[in-house]
């Protein structure tokens, strides 16, 4: 009989099996790849020498104009608190008072934490052991398809170059507004300028 593996992806899958994942996370079972990185360095222009040393002049020249120049301070407004924000009379006001939780209420929710915990831990040990019991058997499937042949072999553990692009959305945190469209925002720069003029020696 031909044991054909059940999971036969064109790459290899890279689990990260050593961390644990929060409540918000996706389950460790679903599909998952990295894109691989690529990247050439990047091809130097030929300059020319003797626009490199006019660059070079021309720079030295700035430098001896602003040593000779006076320095003069750039204000820095952002550490200087408007008058409005140090009159002592301004206050904010509760919206509610906060009372403390009782003896009860505190050891209720410590014992739900660690409940919590212990359901997670499990959880997350019942997919190691899924994740391991399914990668030892489409290990042991693939030795046995070599053993039949050799070119059903090749052509499971081919990469397959259709299988990218691939979108999937995972859990947000909260649920998505049907028909809502997102305003465009605007966005006004006040950042100020300052220049700084060189007196004519």
């Amino acid at each position: 009989m031909l044991c054909i593996p059940f999971c036969l992806f064109s790459f290899q899958l890279s689990w990260t099996i050593h961390f644990r994942g929060n409540h918000w996370q996706t389950s460790m079972l679903a599909f998952q790849a990295s894109l691989p990185m690529r990247a050439e360095p990047r091809k130097k222009k030929k300059v020319d020498p003797r626009r490199e040393q006019a660059q070079k002049d021309r720079m030295k020249k700035k430098i001896k104009k602003m040593e000779k120049a006076a320095q003069e301070m750039i204000p820095i407004e952002d550490f200087v608190t408007p008058f409005k924000f140090l009159d002592a009379s301004r206050y904010r006001e509760l919206v509610r008072e906060i009372s403390p939780l009782s003896f009860e209420e505190n050891e209720r929710r410590a014992l739900l934490l660690k409940k919590w915990a212990l359901y997670k831990q499990k959880e997350h040990e019942a997919e190691m052991e899924t994740l391991k019991s399914l990668m030892a058997a489409q290990q042991e499937a693939l030795e046995e398809l070599r053993l039949e042949s050799e070119e059903l072999y090749q052509a499971a553990i081919r990469r397959d170059k259709d299988l990218f692009p691939f979108e999937k959305e995972g859990p947000s945190y909260t649920p998505q507004v049907p028909g809502y469209e997102a305003p465009e925002g605007k966005c006004i720069d006040i950042t100020k300028v300052y220049t700084q003029e060189f007196k004519n020696a």
